[in-house]
């Protein structure tokens, strides 16, 4: 065990990860031994002869099993981002093993009493607002995890535990692996309508294959999504439309038994811990607190956006019509060829007109220096830290006074050994050491922006520039956090809180003086022209009812799942009813798409798919505060940095708010936004006139 890199400290700068040393052979018998040894811990902490308090509980297991949770940090970070056929077969013999783990602790009578000793008698040991946080939030992890149950009861949650814990993986691994199935080969007359970029990287790919010639498409979703919005092949649209939704659900990769399972294993533990339904008992710990406050948010906005999806929806026909010369029907492929079209025509805008201005390097160093503008901090690309791919860079951030915030990995790139989709992750959280050290952040963002080709750079489309916007919103999170335990730091706050960051800076996207100080030509230089970006201002409401419903679909489905009192046994009849009172479209078949929704079925999710609108809610209230002040203004970054960005889950998220925004958030400045309500001082004008 000596030879495992991953059983001892890393003697690497900054304590990154030394990705060199590490192969699959390390990661089972890391985490055996790093089981093992927490275990030990948690008999230390329960062997004590002392009164339990604080110090000596509750801080004593924050601390323990960091040498766990460093291996958990690698592995599982790189299953998502780099992952192989060995590693997958790892995580499925892991996973039973940590959910044993985890719920031999959360079932440790003696730990159990003496954290409920120091909750019942904390009055009397004068902590701090972020010690009474990780008191109340260790206090519930175990409360709502089974503490309390009692004989037969304590073994079937073991039991329901270990399982969801083994389908959870196993429904993203068959994501991941049928995603992966899907070679697409076309001909030269089937190119009509794409851009020049992915038809170069579908050329590429084919003459990787040994197929010089034709073009390899994938249902990657760069890919999948451009083909959509441009291609001028209905049928081929419709192909991958199909080919696309009705992914896992049937042959080897089905999602569809595992999903109804997980669900009820969900409902049978939350009926094990005293409540009704999954939901009910996953919102306890959260700013909306219970499932009808969640389907109050998802109604206003449903009753707000409905009325202008229909007005989008007819616009879009009619237009559809007039350029076909015949009455057109839209169908759910069609909605982006049309919709792209339509906004072309109304603005003169074409995505990909803007896209030669972002080329990738001046967008990182746009995103970066916004970053500096608001917080002051810099990020230096540093060589000497090990990476776990060629396409994946370090750098150190550091504040005005050159002291470290933190190292920050990006990785941009799809590849067959990750997974679809945009994220941020933590190889190392912040914390504060037994020594009083301030241990820095280690945070990855990963996305699968569009590949550089021979001929051109990578060159982003607005929507991807929006997702670096997001992730890097959750990486500021991460490293600026500024809390005394790991487990209250930077994204360690209430579900529907995390996306406020990121979302937050999905604001600048729109904002002249933001991309003034980056967007150019990647082949002449030129600043974006004025002309652009008024198009991109213009355009940015466009489709926002669409956009708004579709992320309601996915709320309702998802509260659909997990706030039932009884099993389920028809996953098409569930969705279908779900999303009735949001549908755009006209069911197709049996076509769902909850056997490939990863987000509640093997992510953090469940119950908490609103949290996306809920958040939303909240970012375009806070931003709503620099737009009065300046986008850039420092006293304004400052507070939000300061009440936001550093306290992570050290306070309740609501008081958190409040002091930033001097106010609780409303729906108002996310309807003036999107174009649904308008400003009162437009409204005031138009009144006038």
């Amino acid at each position: 065990m000596a030879e495992n890199t991953l059983l001892r400290e890393f003697d690497t700068p900054y304590g990154t990860i030394p990705f060199d040393k590490i192969d699959n052979s390390q990661y089972e018998e890391a985490i055996d031994a790093g089981i093992a040894k927490s275990l030990q811990g948690i008999e230390v902490i329960c062997n004590q002869r002392s009164m339990p308090d604080f110090d000596n509980t509750i801080v004593a297991l924050e601390r323990n099993g960091k040498e766990l949770e460093r291996t958990l940090a690698v592995f599982f970070n790189l299953l998502s981002a780099d992952s192989d056929d060995e590693m997958m077969e790892i995580s499925l013999r892991v996973s039973p093993k940590l959910s044993d783990y985890s719920t031999s602790i959360a079932l440790n009578e003696r730990l159990w009493q003496r954290i409920k000793d120091v909750y019942d008698n904390r009055a009397k040991f004068n902590l701090t607002t972020e010690q009474e946080m990780l008191l109340q939030t260790t206090y519930d992890s175990f409360a709502l995890n089974g503490a309390n149950l009692q004989g037969d009861d304590r073994e079937k949650y073991r039991a329901l535990s270990a399982e969801l814990s083994e389908l959870t993986t196993r429904f993203g691994q068959n994501v991941l692996k049928e995603l992966n199935t899907y070679e697409i080969w076309l001909g030269k007359d089937d190119l009509a309508g794409l851009p020049d970029d992915i038809v170069a990287q579908a050329a590429a790919d084919a003459k990787e294959k040994g197929r010089d010639g034709e073009y390899l498409f994938t249902l990657q979703q760069p890919t999948y999504m451009a083909f959509l919005k441009y291609s001028d092949r209905a049928d081929l649209r419709e192909k991958f439309y199909r080919l696309y939704n009705s992914r896992n659900t049937k042959g080897e990769y089905s999602n569809v038994e595992n999903m109804k399972r997980i669900a009820e294993l969900r409902r049978q533990i939350a009926n094990l811990l005293g409540s009704e339904t999954f939901a009910e008992h996953h919102l306890k710990r959260t700013m909306a607190e219970t499932p009808a406050n969640v389907y109050d948010l998802l109604n206003r906005l449903r009753d707000a956006y409905m009325p202008a999806l229909h007005r989008e929806m007819d616009e879009i026909a009619r237009y559809a019509s007039e350029i076909e010369g015949h009455t057109v029907t839209i169908k759910p492929w069609d909605y982006s060829y049309y919709a792209n079209k339509l906004k072309n025509a109304k603005y003169s805008y074409d995505e990909e007109e803007l896209r030669p201005y972002f080329p990738l390097d001046n967008v990182i160093n746009g995103v970066f220096g916004l970053a500096t503008k608001l917080y002051g901090i810099t990020f230096t690309p540093n060589d000497s830290i090990q990476v776990y791919h060629p396409d994946v860079k370090a750098y150190e951030v550091r504040n005005p006074d050159g002291s470290l915030v933190g190292i920050l990995y990006t990785d941009f790139f799809p590849r067959a050994s990750k997974r679809p989709g945009a994220w941020m992750t933590s190889f190392r959280e912040q914390y504060v050491d037994a020594d009083g050290v301030n241990v820095r952040p280690l945070v990855s963002i990963v996305m699968n922006f569009t590949k550089p080709t021979p001929e051109k750079p990578s060159l982003l489309t607005p929507y991807e520039v929006e997702t670096f916007l997001h992730e890097f919103g959750h990486a500021l999170h991460g490293l600026l956090a500024n809390a005394n335990y790991a487990s209250l730091s930077g994204t360690n706050v209430y579900h529907d809180f995390v996306e406020l960051p990121s979302q937050f800076n999905e604001n600048y996207l729109t904002e002249k003086e933001f991309l003034d100080g980056f967007a150019r030509h990647y082949l002449t230089g030129e600043a974006i022209p004025q002309h652009l970006v008024d198009k991109l201002i213009r355009s940015s409401q466009f489709g926002a009812a669409y956009s708004c419903i579709r992320q309601l679909g996915f709320g309702y489905t998802d509260m659909a799942w997990h706030d039932t009192k009884q099993p389920i046994n028809d996953a098409v009849a569930l969705e279908r009813s779900a999303t009735e009172q949001v549908k755009v479209f006209e069911p197709i078949d049996d076509m769902i798409f909850s056997p490939t929704f990863s987000h509640i079925f093997a992510g953090g999710y469940a119950a908490g798919y609103y949290g996306y609108k809920w958040a939303e809610v909240l970012d375009a209230d806070a931003f709503a505060k620099f737009k009065e002040n300046g986008i850039f203004d420092r006293k304004t970054a400052d507070e939000f940095r300061n009440n936001i960005l550093t306290r992570g889950g050290t306070d309740h998220p609501a008081k958190l708010y409040r002091q930033f925004r001097g106010q609780d958030p409303t729906i108002d400045a996310l309807l003036i936004r999107d174009g649904i309500k308008e400003a009162p001082e437009v409204k005031a004008k138009i009144d006038k006139d």
